[in-house]
Order: C-alpha cells, then sequence, then structure tokens
C-alpha cells in the first residue's frame, strides 16, 4: 500500500487537475468572472438543452405527394434523356397522370427494345428482390411506368435521411450550435434549436425546399391559354413569385440547384441584394452552352415551382457562374443563400407541431435541479463523515472531484445538458459512493479478523475491486443501450449516468487509494478508526 509509484500520482493529479480546469468556464459561464477567463485556456462550456434555455420545438413531415410527383419527374427527365440516344425509337403522348409514366411507341416493332431500355433506368430495392419500378406493356404500344411500394419506401427512407443533414446544414452552417435534428419514424423530422424563441424564421428557413431550376421562357405560348392555365406540349406553366401572373416556361430542366458549388448573397450593380452563384464543371458546361445557344432568349429563374425572374440572355456567361435576381432583401437573400448552399430538400416538408419554451421554464428547472444537487450533496458528505470519519472525508474530497470530471468530460464533448441530465446528474452523486462504501466496509472486516493495518487497507482495496468494477459493467452496459437507441430526454440521461459511472470508479478506487497511502506513508499511523 506505501509502495504507490510517483508517476501514478503525477498521472491521477495531471486528470483531476485537468477535469477542474475544463469544468470552471461552464461553472462561470453566467457571472462576471468569464469575461476575465484567459483566452489561452480551454474554454470548453456545457450548453443548456431546450428545456433549460428555451427554444422552439418543431416537428415536420414529409409531404408523400410531393416526393411522389418528383419521383415521376425525375422518371421522366431520365426516360427522354435515354430516347433521345436512340432514335430508332419513336414516342409520343407522354403522360404524368395518377402518378404514373406512360407513353406511347410509334413503330410497334420497337416495343420490346423500349422496355428493356426502360428496365434500364429501374434499381433493385436492396433486400426485397424487388425493383423500385414497374415496367409494363398496355394495349401492346403504350408502355407504363408505375412506382413500386417497396421503392416509394425506399425513396422516402433515402429523402429524410438527406433532409435531416439538410436540415441541419441550414440551421447550424458553421457546426458550432447545439441543436436537435433527428428523423422519427418513417417521414418526420423533429428539430430543436435552444434560444430561439419565435419558430417562425425558423420554419421559414427550414420549411424551404430550395429546388432551383433554370428554364427557358416558351415563346410561342399564347398569353391568353398561358392565364388560363394552360401551356404549349413540352411546356407548363409558372406563377411568378411577387403574384404578378405566371408565364409558360419549358419543362426540360436546364441547369439545376443541385449542380451548384457556392451561393452567397451579394449586389448587383444598382445596389440592389441577391444571390451569386458558382457552378460545379457539368452545371458550368451546361449553362455555358445554354446560354451561348440562346442568346437574345429569356431565362426563367425557378424556386419551389415559382419564378423568381426571368431576364434575356444578353450574351454566352462560359465562367461558371450566375446571379439571381429578385425583390430580395438583404435578410431573404442571405436566408436563400444559406438554403441553396446546403441543399435542396429532397422532399417538401410540412410543419406538424410546433412549441416555443421561454427561458423562464429552464431558470426555475435550472435554480431546483442546483438545489437538489446541493441537497444530496451535504446529505452524502454529512453520513460519510460520521459513518468513516477521516476515509469519510476521503470519500467526500473524491465526490467533490467526481462532481467537477464529470462537467468537465461534458464540456470537452460540448455534451448538451437538460433537465434528465442533472436527473442523472444527481443519480451518480448518489451513487459514487457506494464503491468508497464497499471498500471501508471490506477494510472493516478484514480488520475484525484481526489483519495488520497495511494488509487490511491493501486487501480491502483489492477485494472490493471486483464487485465494483461487476457492479459498475453494468451500468455502463444499460446506460451504453439507452444511449445508443434513445434520444432527446432519454439519451441526455444515459450520457450523464455513462460519464458519471466512469468518473466515479476513478476517483473511487484510485484517486482515494492515492489519498490513502499518501496519508499512511506520511503519518504512519498504528492503528486505523473507521
Amino acid at each position: 500500500m506505501l509502495e504507490f509509484p510517483r508517476w501514478k500520482v503525477w498521472l491521477i493529479g495531471i486528470v483531476v487537475a485537468t477535469g477542474v480546469l475544463l469544468s470552471i468556464p461552464s461553472l462561470i459561464a453566467s457571472t462576471a468572472l468569464a469575461s476575465h477567463w484567459p483566452r489561452w485556456l480551454p474554454s470548453y462550456k456545457i450548453n443548456l438543452g431546450l428545456d433549460l434555455a428555451g427554444g422552439s420545438h418543431l416537428l415536420f413531415e414529409a409531404d408523400a405527394a410531393d416526393m411522389q410527383k418528383q419521383r415521376v419527374q425525375q422518371m421522366q427527365d431520365s426516360v427522354e434523356t435515354e430516347l433521345r440516344h436512340d432514335p430508332a425509337i419513336e414516342v409520343g403522348d407522354m403522360s404524368t397522370a395518377g402518378g404514373k409514366l406512360s407513353f406511347l411507341v410509334r413503330d410497334p416493332t420497337q416495343v420490346d427494345a423500349a422496355v428493356e431500355r426502360m428496365r434500364t433506368l429501374t434499381k433493385p430495392v436492396a433486400l426485397t428482390g424487388n425493383r423500385d419500378w414497374d415496367v409494363q406493356v398496355v394495349d401492346s404500344t403504350r408502355i407504363v411506368l408505375t412506382p413500386t411500394p417497396t421503392g416509394t419506401a425506399q425513396a422516402m427512407k433515402d429523402a429524410m435521411s438527406v433532409a435531416r443533414d439538410v436540415v441541419r446544414k441550414r440551421i447550424d452552417p458553421g457546426g458550432t450550435r447545439e441543436i436537435t435534428v433527428q428523423t422519427e419514424g418513417n417521414n418526420r423530422v423533429l428539430v430543436e434549436v435552444p434560444g430561439i424563441d419565435n419558430p417562425d424564421e425558423l420554419k421559414k428557413l427550414v420549411g424551404q425546399t430550395a429546388r432551383l431550376e433554370f428554364k427557358l421562357v416558351d415563346l410561342s405560348a399564347n398569353p391568353a391559354d398561358v392565364k388560363a392555365g394552360h401551356a404549349p406540349p413540352g411546356s407548363e406553366v409558372a406563377p411568378m413569385a411577387d403574384g404578378s401572373g405566371a408565364i409558360a416556361v419549358k419543362r426540360r430542366v436546364m441547369v439545376s440547384g443541385d449542380q451548384i458549388t457556392k451561393a452567397q448573397p451579394s449586389f448587383d450593380e444598382n445596389g440592389r441584394p441577391d444571390i451569386a452563384l458558382t457552378f460545379d464543371s457539368t452545371g458550368a458546361r451546361r449553362f455555358g452552352r445554354t446560354t451561348q445557344e440562346n442568346v437574345g432568349k429569356p431565362f426563367a429563374i425557378i424556386l419551389d415551382g415559382k419564378v423568381l425572374s426571368y431576364p434575356t440572355i444578353e450574351g454566352p456567361i462560359l465562367g461558371g457562374s450566375a446571379q439571381i435576381t429578385g425583390n430580395f432583401t438583404v435578410q431573404s437573400a442571405h436566408d436563400l443563400a444559406v438554403s441553396l448552399q446546403s441543399g435542396r430538400l429532397p422532399v417538401k416538408l410540412n410543419v406538424i407541431e410546433e412549441r416555443s419554451i421561454g427561458p423562464d421554464l429552464g431558470t426555475d428547472s435550472i435554480h431546483k435541479g442546483a438545489i437538489a444537487s446541493a441537497v444530496s450533496i451535504i446529505a452524502v458528505v454529512i453520513f460519510m463523515l460520521v459513518t468513516y470519519g477521516r476515509f469519510g472525508v476521503y470519500a467526500n474530497i473524491a465526490l467533490v472531484v467526481n462532481a467537477f470530471l464529470i462537467l468537465g468530460v461534458m464540456a470537452m464533448f460540448n455534451a448538451t445538458l437538460t433537465l434528465p441530465g442533472i436527473a442523472g446528474f444527481i443519480l451518480t452523486i448518489g451513487a459514487a459512493v457506494d464503491a468508497n462504501v464497499l471498500i471501508n466496509e471490506r477494510i472493516r472486516e478484514e480488520i475484525r479478523r484481526g489483519r495488520r493495518m497495511l494488509d487490511a487497507v491493501e486487501t480491502g482495496y483489492r477485494e472490493a475491486m471486483r464487485a465494483i468494477f461487476d457492479a459498475n459493467v453494468t451500468h455502463v452496459i444499460s446506460a451504453s443501450i439507452m444511449a445508443y437507441f434513445g434520444s432527446g430526454p432519454v439519451r441526455g440521461f444515459a450520457v450523464v449516468l455513462l460519464i458519471g459511472v466512469v468518473t466515479s470508479v476513478f476517483t473511487a478506487v484510485y484517486f482515494t487509494r492515492m489519498l490513502v497511502a499518501l496519508w499512511i506513508r506520511r503519518a504512519r499511523p498504528r492503528m486505523l478508526h473507521i
């Protein structure tokens, strides 16, 4: 017991000092001392969750009809591109009615070839043995492509995964805010942002699909027909974003927002806000070719199905960049740039639930949590002092160190503290002395058996360590399962509990043993009063 190596003393001391140092910025965050904290020292802080800091809670649901419409439109584009490379297959009367894509093959001898072409556009759905589209021949010359249920389900799953990432990028483009963005079920996304009381801006930012398209304006369309909602074959009617009317545009997308690599707010030559775009190599090539072949014609800039503007192409634009003009304010230009930069939502999201939580509730929760923590600590400290004397003092010192280590680890990982997390913290404090109770009781038992003092202490720590590790392994397993499968409050509780279990074992087994070893080495007592 006396042979406690100096390197262990230094190692334990460094760990404890680091934990205390990391926890201080979180403890002084809301005080005047925060401004005096040296910049060269670590300044990790624990974030407060929605239930403590207040904020906005939004639940979005995917628009299944919108996703189905997109899938049919994308398949139509793929079919047109595929058949364009095979002039021998002539088609006509293409329709997207009823959520299906159908077209007529003019030459009956080319039907089989067209079917084979269409089947190459479908994909197998993993682990089902089915494909995402069903290809059939109706009335001997009409080919119908129908989305399969398994394909639709897989498309929704993929879309929600992408939507979750896009939403996170829009809300937190720098990755520095502690937000919650997670999928719920098959078609919902939960968004929780602490510190935001008004969810309107959040809804506007998240709910915007940001589906940007560049299409040619159909100059052959009759204005009267367009006003009535009719467009020539191969075109469609697109309303103006400012509500001033509608125009006819070609269905074919010349360049899309998927080919944007950079979007940022800027100002035009007249000082009006706009958005500057930079395309990738494919987008730059298509944009340059389109503008080169259509000089003097209007080019519609369409966002989420509405025309922002349709400027005339004055000359080829070959630099891979463009500007979006419209009736923007500085804020709306910034928000649109963020949406375009983060990528478009693969499916439209509709708000089905929203809640705003004020900071008053969180302040009250923190206050009551602090009182509960203080009461629990004081009760445990008094119990250990009365029951174990000097060894109880060491256990209490380890208890305080354990609290600092928990806060330090949470701050280092930029964890979020929620109300269930406070409950986990209080539970950890109560359970942290379990190991010291086992050790001290085992030492008492060895002394009653007549062992010498040093042998009793050494045996007590060695034998109790087995029970301590066995008990805490079960805690780690259960907390890990809750942290992995749980979400929100359950995960917050589990994370704090998991950190607390690890730090409590370190302080109870190693830190207190070091204190006891140093005391025995210095005082060399003949008897133990425990």
